[in-house]
């Protein structure tokens, strides 16, 4: 499947979300494409931050733990080896763009042209942690099992959630989507995962077959 191909699908969904959040009555909106704004504040139920940070904390255990376990021989097991570099990847760049753009959040003000101030706003990098997530597993399966697909429910949820408590605006997570996306196409590209190149046979093999 080339980028292209895989991205559409993608992008409709991140389309159609930040559709789903713009506000009911039109207002002038900033930022690089004009449509960044605050959303309505909403920090409760399933948009809370805790779940939010349960989320970030459930992944990174998944694909770790999955890793380990099932091992770098094993298919699903090198698929999720491609996640940890995907989001390992993505995690570094987006703190490096962080530190480069210093764009402020919507929790410091209402104005989302605020660039090279104080803030780390810019891209979000737990949405760029879910996409990158997410990208190999649906490369990798799509195929086999297109219910796959349903994966981008995770960014998708994300990107709304950090907008909606004012951790981002609409294009710190749709660029943050991208950087995710992208490194999940290059992991997934991969004959041999980053991080599984450099760890101890054992792990290649996995955990399952010590027991």
């Amino acid at each position: 499947m080339s980028p292209t191909t895989f991205l559409s699908p993608a992008l409709q969904i991140a389309v159609l979300s930040l559709a789903l959040s713009a506000p009911v009555t039109a207002s002038a909106g900033g930022g690089p494409l004009g449509i960044d704004h605050r959303l309505a504040y909403d920090n409760s139920g399933i948009w809370a931050r805790h779940d939010q940070l349960l989320l970030e904390e459930g992944v990174i255990v998944t694909e770790v733990g999955a890793g380990l376990w099932l091992g770098g021989e094993d298919r699903l097991g090198k698929t999720f080896w491609q996640s940890i570099d995907a989001t390992a990847f993505g995690t570094v760049t987006v703190e490096g763009l962080k530190y480069t753009f210093g764009r402020e959040r919507p929790s410091q003000t209402d104005d989302p042209n605020r660039w090279f101030k104080s803030g780390q706003s810019f891209p979000s990098g737990e949405v760029a942690l879910q996409a990158g997530f997410v990208t190999p597993l649906i490369l990798e399966y799509h195929d086999d099992h297109p219910w796959v697909w349903a994966l981008e429910a995770l960014p998708t949820y994300d990107a709304l959630a950090r907008m909606k408590t004012w951790g981002h605006w609409q294009t710190d997570v749709l660029a943050a989507w991208g950087i995710g996306t992208a490194w999940g196409i290059y992991a997934h590209g991969r004959q041999m995962p980053v991080f599984l190149s450099v760890m101890p046979h054992g792990v290649m093999l996995g955990w399952h077959a010590s027991f």
